[in-house]
């Protein structure tokens, strides 16, 4: 049996990569400013996502309800810091990113929490932007 290689190798995605690294931005921006619309600014409306704690939620607004009220209550005094740690482009207007994250303190040192995190996005390019369309993330816990 012979397997596909999906992957899109016909277009430069440099320009691409660089709007990715701004989404991841936004998201880490609206996680450690307590600001919710900016941490989901960039998820489609039928957007779905699976919290750290195994959680799905599903449709923007409802990933908004959930943000407002975990970064009112026990993410208040958070801090994470993201990269980004790979993007494959399955078609031009697909991507699969993958985004580590630690926890750091209010200078951006890491604090030693006992795990990190990995999340998985989908992103879909439409009307020259790309929009979270899912994000799977998954706690790592550190040996």
């Amino acid at each position: 049996m012979t397997f596909p290689h999906i992957e899109d190798t016909s277009t430069d995605h440099a320009a691409d990569i660089v709007a990715i690294r701004g989404v991841i931005a936004d998201i880490e921006k609206g996680f450690n400013d307590n600001d919710a619309e900016l941490l989901v600014e960039h998820f489609a409306a039928g957007a779905t996502a699976v919290t750290a704690t195994g959680a799905q939620v599903d449709g923007r607004q409802a990933l908004l309800e959930v943000s407002r009220a975990g970064l009112a209550g026990p993410l208040r005094d958070e801090r994470a810091r993201y990269e980004l740690a790979d993007v494959r482009f399955v078609r031009p207007d697909v991507a699969v990113a993958h985004k580590h994250a630690w926890a750091v303190d209010g200078t951006g040192e890491p604090i030693d929490v006992g795990h990190a995190m990995s999340a998985l996005y989908v992103l879909v390019r439409e009307d020259a932007r790309w929009w979270v369309v899912a994000r799977q993330n998954t706690l790592v816990p550190q040996s």
